[in-house]
């Protein structure tokens, strides 16, 4: 009986065993099993495909909001445009691009802080922005020490004017703008001229430029006065002015400044031609300054006529194409502000095209490589001495007539 019992249990065992080691062990199945294979785990999927490769993260820093917003806000939706465009298209090279981009509200400070952020740890392959002049030169710095390419929004000559290795800027400077208004004042004979402009770095390298060439041309600046970007009344400035008796007013600021003191001038009946600087391309120009800009005058790139161009303007197709799209997608009329966004990024994808997201690559290419690239504010020909790469042929002269954009020259 214990015999019986002893074999048995052996017999049981080996049952068990045998059983096990055809459940979760793993084991392969028979070949001829009808059985459906187990499903494959998601980590198996992922080894057995190829992975996609990493995004090219591109940096914008833009016054999205605040006092700058006229101008920086359509900069950061034209970045997005194009992000969005170049994605759907298959980015660059198979890889998709990402866009981290932050809202400065205009504030240096904040601009710094988020420069940083975007380099530091974010590890973004190159930076637009910069809304304004003063902005920009404050993150000149920071990009010059971590070796990473910034193309600047800011129009100061003082941005890229020496050339910094990693710096580079679209809009035209106001050492080729400022030139170009006092062309206008010498060939319609107004010789004595007062001069304003807003209190701060783009308004003084305006000015400048502007004695300089006034200077050269022979005219005379019978006052010169400067005003805050936060001026809601310039009358009392304004009527030193009248009592100086210019032939015509040069106003240097951008949209809501310039469009406080185009307003006064107005009303202090001072009837003089107004010329501004290309600070005012913008359609919140005329809806805040009202009647008051009628018969303004200034220099900018030709987005605002692009439908007047001729059939053969080589910027022409761009320019319609441009405002056409972003008027679609946000429903506001493009600016020249965005136009300068445009071109950063034209100008910085057409790098990476070459150069992949290696920033000194990036920042070799820029300097080399960008050779007739044709923009919304002329076309680009950057060298080692000038990170710029306009000249005066990108600017034409513009008069409001009727709330609307007429190309005067």
């Amino acid at each position: 009986m214990k015999k019986l019992i002893v074999i048995l249990t052996s017999v049981f065992l080996l049952v068990f065993m045998s059983a096990c080691g055809n459940g979760n062990s793993g084991s392969k199945p028979a070949e001829n099993s009808n059985s459906p294979a187990p499903a494959a785990s998601e980590s198996s999927k992922a080894s057995a495909q190829p992975a996609a490769a990493a995004p090219i993260k591109i940096g914008g820093l833009f016054a999205a909001s605040g006092g700058a917003s006229s101008l920086g806000k359509p900069e950061m939706d034209t970045v997005k445009m194009m992000v969005e465009q170049a994605n759907a298209n298959g980015g660059i090279g198979g890889r998709q691009l990402e866009l981290v981009a932050y809202d400065t509200k205009g504030d240096q400070n904040e601009a710094v802080l988020d420069m940083k952020k975007l380099i530091e740890n974010d590890k973004v392959a190159a930076v637009i922005g910069g809304t304004t002049s003063g902005e920009c030169m404050a993150l000149i710095p920071i990009a010059e020490k971590a070796k990473v390419p910034f193309i600047a929004l800011g129009a100061s000559k003082a941005i890229n004017i020496p050339a910094k290795p990693y710096v580079f800027k679209t809009p035209q400077g106001d050492d080729i703008v400022a030139p170009r208004v006092v062309k206008y004042l010498k060939d319609h004979n107004l010789t004595k001229v007062a001069w304003l402009n807003v209190d701060n770095s783009f308004g003084s390298s305006g000015k400048e430029e502007y004695d300089k060439a006034a200077k050269a041309a022979g005219i005379e600046t019978v006052i010169s006065e400067s005003f805050e970007a936060t001026v809601n009344d310039a009358k009392p400035m304004l009527t030193r002015v009248k009592n100086a008796n210019p032939q015509a007013i040069v106003v240097w600021g951008t949209t809501q400044e310039s469009a406080v003191v185009t307003k006064n001038i107005r009303e202090l009946k001072i009837d003089v031609p107004i010329l501004e600087s290309h600070g005012i391309a913008n359609a919140q120009f005329i809806e805040l300054a009202g009647k008051a800009a009628e018969g303004v005058i200034f220099p900018a790139g030709r987005l605002l006529v692009a439908d007047k161009l001729p059939d053969d303007n080589k910027q022409k197709k761009i320019l319609v194409d441009y405002a056409k799209n972003f008027q679609a997608k946000f429903n506001y009329p493009a600016s020249t502000f965005g136009g300068h966004a445009w071109d950063a990024f034209e100008i910085l994808t057409n790098a990476i095209k070459t150069a992949g997201d290696d920033p000194q690559k990036i920042r070799d290419t820029l300097e080399n490589n960008t050779k007739d690239i044709v923009g919304t504010g002329g076309i680009f020909n950057y060298t080692k001495d000038d990170h710029n790469g306009l000249n005066a042929d990108a600017l034409a002269m513009i008069k409001i007539e009727m709330g609307k954009w007429v190309l005067e020259e």
